[in-house]
C-alpha cells in the first residue's frame, strides 16, 4: 500500500526520483498516465492491470465510458526505474499536470499520484477547508 507525501524535482532530463519506500514495489515497471483533479497516476503492473480489466468491462455504448478510457488508456505510458530510482515522465504528460521541476509524489493506496508542488498545496487548501462537509457525506 502506498501511504505519504513527499517532495521531489523533475531532473532536467524529465527523470522523477520515486521515493525509496516505493521503490521495490515499482522494480518490475510501472505504468505512469493522466489522472483526475490535475495530477499524474502512478501504477505498479498488477494495479494497472486490474484498472484496465475494469475499464475494459464499461459499456463501450456510454459516451462516458468510452471518455474516461481514452483519458486512462491513450496517454499511458510504460515507465522502468533506472538504476537510481528514477522514472521519466513524458513531456505531454507533465504539461498536463502543469509540472515544471517542483513535484509532490503522494501514496494513495494502490497508486502514487504525481502534482506540480503548487497545484498541491492549492488542492490540499481546498480539501482541508472542506473535510468536515466532506466527512459528513461520506461517512453517513
Amino acid at each position: 500500500m502506498f501511504i505519504g507525501e513527499y517532495t521531489h524535482s523533475i531532473d532536467d532530463k524529465g527523470r522523477l526520483a520515486i521515493p525509496i519506500k516505493f521503490r521495490g514495489a515499482l522494480a518490475a515497471g510501472a505504468v505512469v498516465t493522466k489522472g483526475l483533479d490535475g495530477c499524474l497516476f502512478l501504477y505498479t503492473k498488477d494495479e494497472w492491470d486490474k484498472l484496465v480489466e475494469r475499464i475494459s468491462a464499461m459499456p463501450f455504448s456510454q459516451s462516458n465510458a468510452r471518455a474516461f478510457s481514452r483519458l486512462m488508456l491513450a496517454g499511458a505510458m510504460d515507465v522502468l526505474p533506472d538504476k537510481q530510482g528514477r522514472v521519466n515522465l513524458p513531456k505531454y504528460l507533465a504539461a498536463y499536470a502543469g509540472i515544471k521541476s517542483n513535484v509532490i509524489v503522494a501514496g494513495l493506496f494502490n497508486r502514487l499520484e504525481i502534482w506540480d508542488s503548487k497545484a498541491w498545496q492549492e488542492y490540499k487548501k481546498k480539501t482541508e477547508k472542506d473535510s468536515e462537509a466532506m466527512a459528513e457525506q461520506l461517512f453517513i
